[in-house]
């Protein structure tokens, strides 16, 4: 695994090291002498004595000891290379570039394996194969373009894809970002996203580590790693967000041909990543901003001032925060009239505080003290300025780098003059600045941050269940739909309030049953999947004549093997569920029933196991949240009972892991209580 040879090698060698600076592995050794690597820097090449002014050894037998081996060679030689540097050189550390391993062909996945056998005999660290390389403050590893500017307080990027990182960084270092590390992991052989990410939780140190972490991932293979340390970094201080390709079908068909590894469920990873705390993005611009944002002080609130000399980006900004949440207050008062009074007449300070084309940085700096410190309702301010090219801004950019400096709340600065002012700009981002060019693309990124819920807690805590009940159910029970009596039973030991019901085989029963229930009552056929479809559903049985005459049509549809007989209740119809989701564990799900979850897909999920608190984030998560609320006259759906039985959906899956589907559908839900009506579990052992 990760290691000080790959982190800070005290001497790296260029297998495959060039002359032609065009060629990987020309390139990646021209990176290395820019990038001043200072310790030992060695090459091999077969046919050259010097490479790039550097002595170049023709074979692995002649070189010296060596931390770091970068590989740029083809894949068939690649194994004899990495046996003589483990066992003679004490090499703990290789970079392989080349491609023609596992994404290539099963012959190549052998290749793949034999060489991470040899290198995990001496603890060592693979990145890649058919990677582009690494990136620290200490070497300059990778065959790429271009190399971002490097310091121990950058950002921490791991990228699934080298070309794809290239492209990352080209839209942040524009913005002026900085960068601690750059790892693109290829084949993930030995190490891949998640290890990396468990590398920088366990060496965290919050006065010098990176607190800045970005993700470019195609598929996630160790779901429940990745979750364990992007939490615990999270709670460290640290942000995290992250890019996961492929959330279409077409998309992960084509992420599936770039990794040659399966897809996962994008509902799934987003419900990990809301477990996790990671902010989602969807491409390259949107992870740029919100790790822009992430580089600033942190908004502690949602109250944002906007502060500009220029209307009409000020509407737009208002509008992208507005839209996701966050708010624009009004101001007034005598705070605000004072100051006014510090404005050229004109001017506006109701938010946007507008202090037209004519303001200068005087006034400026009266605006962001005024914010800063005698407006307590304000949370974070972002100031737009620009310039049509009639006079230089230097004085405003430096005044805004000095503000920054010193106030209490978080200063975002959209300078969107990067042509006409571009001098000024590349000044403001030459003092370690960041810009935000598009004003709606930092509202946006704000709002995504926002939005993007606190990590879950380390242990989750499980409401008291039967669980020994729950055990013998599932134990006894063969693979498949379980009956209707093992469902119930499963309900009753994990608490989960339910219909009173009976499952019988005879009419005589039939009957007993429909009395002890009382009229009216629901039958419903025991066997065939979808009920309604083969007309297996009858409500509102009002007497023993009917019970009688509908047991026996209904004993004769296909596949029926008894009759399941409920009191016909009264309520708004709401769904829970679960899906196992491979690597992934239990998702758990939640949503109104009926028109709902079948048309308008209106449906809440969550990585279990759950804590009480994420079953009612679950539930105002819904787009129909103003029903169970209640609205226009009608009662509202008991949310306590709604969320209380999601809670114990979620330890029943907890205890009973072999649960593959399951479904409360429906739950109806009445102000005073939430009962499960119908129920289906299959199980996989």
């Amino acid at each position: 695994m990760i290691n000080e040879q790959l982190i800070n090698p005290k001497s790296i060698v260029v297998i495959g090291g060039s002359n032609n600076i065009n060629k990987p592995g020309g390139k990646i050794l021209k990176n290395l002498i820019d990038g001043n690597f200072a310790g030992d820097l060695y090459v091999m090449n077969l046919k050259e004595s010097e490479v790039q002014g550097i002595k170049s050894f023709n074979t692995p037998a002649e070189l010296p000891e060596v931390d770091l081996a970068i590989i740029a060679i083809a894949a068939k030689y690649t194994p004899d290379v990495v046996e003589v540097l483990t066992t003679t050189k004490n090499t703990k550390a290789f970079i392989i570039i080349s491609a023609g391993y596992s994404e290539e062909n099963e012959a190549g996945k052998e290749l793949e394996d034999l060489i991470v056998e040899k290198i995990n005999k001496v603890d060592g660290a693979l990145i890649g194969p058919n990677c582009t390389g690494v990136m620290n403050s200490n070497h300059h590893s990778i065959f790429t373009e271009p190399i971002p500017k490097l310091n121990p307080k950058g950002i921490d990027f791991i990228s699934g894809s080298g070309a794809t990182a290239c492209f990352i960084l080209e839209s942040g270092i524009p913005k002026g970002l900085s960068f601690s590390s750059v790892y693109t992991v290829g084949n993930s052989a030995q190490i891949g996203v998640e290890e990396i990410l468990e590398h920088l939780d366990e060496t965290f140190d919050a006065e010098t580590s990176s607190k800045v972490k970005l993700l470019y991932v195609e598929t996630i293979s160790k779901p429940e790693k990745l979750l364990k340390h992007a939490s615990s970094l999270i709670r460290k201080g640290c942000k995290i967000a992250a890019i996961k390709a492929g959330s279409s079908d077409a998309g992960s068909r084509a992420a599936s041909s770039h990794t040659g590894a399966l897809a996962n469920s994008d509902l799934a990873v987003d419900s990990l990543f809301q477990k996790a705390g990671i902010v989602r993005c969807y491409g390259r611009e949107e992870l740029m901003n919100v790790a822009s944002v992430f580089m600033h002080p942190t908004l502690e609130g949602k109250n944002i001032a906007i502060i500009t000399h220029a209307g009409g980006p000020a509407v737009m900004l208002t509008d992208a925060l507005s839209d996701g949440g966050l708010e624009v207050p009004h101001i007034e008062g005598t705070v605000a009239d004072e100051l006014l009074t510090k404005l050229y007449a004109g001017s506006s300070v109701s938010n946007p505080i507008d202090f037209l084309a004519t303001g200068t940085a005087e006034q400026l700096g009266d605006i962001i003290d005024y914010v800063d410190q005698k407006m307590p309702e304000i949370d974070g301010m972002v100031v737009i300025f620009g310039t049509p090219g009639l006079v230089r801004i230097f004085d405003v950019y430096d005044l805004l780098d000095d503000k920054m400096k010193t106030a209490k709340k978080p200063i975002y600065p959209v300078l969107p003059s990067t042509l006409t002012a571009n001098e000024e700009v590349t000044d403001f981002l030459a003092k370690g600045r960041i810009n935000f060019p598009d004003e709606v693309n930092l509202g946006r990124a704000l709002t995504k941050i926002y939005n993007t819920p606190k990590p879950a807690a380390a242990e989750t805590t499980l409401p008291e269940v039967d669980i020994d009940g729950i055990r013998n159910i599932i134990t006894n029970a063969k693979d498949g739909y379980l009956n209707p009596e093992d469902v119930q039973a499963l309900l009753d030991a994990a608490g989960i309030a339910r219909a009173g019901e009976a499952v019988v085989d005879t009419v005589e029963n039939a009957i007993i049953e429909a009395e002890k229930l009382g009229f009216p009552i629901v039958m419903k056929v025991v066997g065939p999947v979808h009920k309604s479809d083969v007309g297996g559903v009858v409500l509102n049985v009002k007497d023993e004549a009917t019970v009688r005459a509908e047991f026996e049509r209904m004993m004769q549809i296909a596949e029926t093997t008894a009759i399941l007989m409920q009191p016909m209740l009264s309520g708004t119809e709401l769904f829970a569920g679960a899906k196992y989701e491979d690597t992934f564990g239990h998702m758990v799900l939640c949503g109104m029933g009926g028109i709902f979850i079948e048309v308008l897909k209106d449906v809440s999920s969550a990585l279990g196991p759950i804590e009480k608190a994420k079953a009612y984030e679950m539930i105002r998560g819904l787009k129909s949240y103003k029903i169970i609320e209640g609205v226009r006259g009608q009662a509202g759906i008991n949310e306590d009972a709604f969320a209380e039985a999601i809670y114990r959906l979620s330890a029943l899956l907890y205890y009973a892991p072999e649960i593959m589907e399951m479904d409360l559908n429906p739950l109806l839900g009445t102000a005073e209580k939430v009962v499960a009506v119908d129920a289906r579990i299959r199980i996989e052992k």
